[in-house]
């Protein structure tokens, strides 16, 4: 697993954790009538200087519809009241109603009690550290760091022993593949090593901050055909076009390479794989059934004229 995927799983046990602990499962929020979306609606109308339902919807990530069913409601129980733009009439401006008013001052005492007992037994110094904890958090995540670009660039020591454990972890944990892979995996990394070609073959690692996110290898045939060999994504970098970049790179260099066409072989369940050759203009040739690494498979050669 790698630091990127451990830090994911922490943050999702942390979320259950939280969620379990503030009882925000309940269907209604510090035993009110309100709902959780229809609290958060109700603090934005008691604390915005110009509540507009389109700014709510936008900062809460709510479905507008949504939202126009919980502003009904709160109308049909005379919570809120809407009053002309005086700058803009073509705008209504949401305002809480006397009535509204109490309500959400009830909520908020009630929010600030429950709080209050989930704190009230710790010590001093363990709330202090709660507070900086949290503020920490809201802090880090709040400034939307922007991600380093993905780069690839060509193997180094170390990068090809990578390859074969990621693979064998991956298609292992995925689709249940036996050490029969990670044997193959081996042979083909073995023999790229030993009868490697510059300038006509290669191995790319995409990376992203100096954290490997996959790899894709171009292995020689012959002079007119090269293959496409070993492509992977790590699961946390997947959706993010790094699988699309490895495989474009692979063709634009077979190309410069002088090959006339580029090669693959996959199996018909690394569906996502498919997908990124099909994109790239490959051409499915033939299938044929075997039975490989534990499972009966179908194998795949795929080819792309340059």
């Amino acid at each position: 697993m790698t630091e990127l995927q451990e830090s994911v799983r922490q943050v999702r046990e942390f979320n259950r954790f939280y969620t379990r602990t503030v009882g925000l499962l309940n269907e209604t929020l510090t035993e009110s009538e309100f709902s959780l979306a229809e609290a958060r609606v109700l603090f934005e109308l008691g604390h915005r200087a110009a509540p507009v339902a389109s700014e709510i919807a936008t900062d809460l990530l709510l479905d507008p519809a949504y939202l126009a069913r919980i502003l009904r409601r709160f109308r049909e129980t005379e919570l809120i009241e809407a009053l002309p733009d005086g700058r803009d009439r073509r705008r209504r401006l949401l305002t809480l109603t006397e009535k509204g008013r109490e309500a959400l001052g009830g909520l908020q005492s009630r929010s600030e009690a429950q709080v209050s007992s989930l704190v009230a037994g710790l010590a001093p110094p363990d709330r202090r550290g709660l507070v900086d904890a949290m503020a920490f958090i809201r802090d880090t995540l709040g400034q939307r760091p922007v991600l380093a670009p993905v780069v690839l660039r060509e193997h180094r020591p170390g990068d090809i022993g990578w390859v074969i454990s990621r693979q064998a972890s991956l298609y292992s944990g995925e689709f249940g593949w036996t050490v029969e892979f990670e044997a193959l995996v081996a042979g083909i990394c073995a023999d790229f090593l030993r009868s490697f070609q510059p300038g006509k073959e290669f191995c790319w690692i995409a990376e992203r901050g100096g954290e490997r996110l996959g790899a894709v290898f171009l292995v020689m045939k012959d002079e007119e055909e090269a293959k496409l060999r070993m492509l992977h994504v790590e699961r946390a970098a997947r959706g993010a076009g790094v699988g699309t970049m490895l495989v474009a790179r692979c063709i634009e260099q077979a190309r410069e390479s002088g090959y006339r066409r580029l090669t693959l072989w996959t199996n018909s369940v690394l569906a996502e794989a498919r997908r990124l050759y099909e994109r790239a203009g490959f051409q499915l040739e033939k299938e044929e059934p075997h039975f490989s690494f534990g499972h009966q498979l179908v194998g795949q050669y795929w080819r792309l004229d340059l």
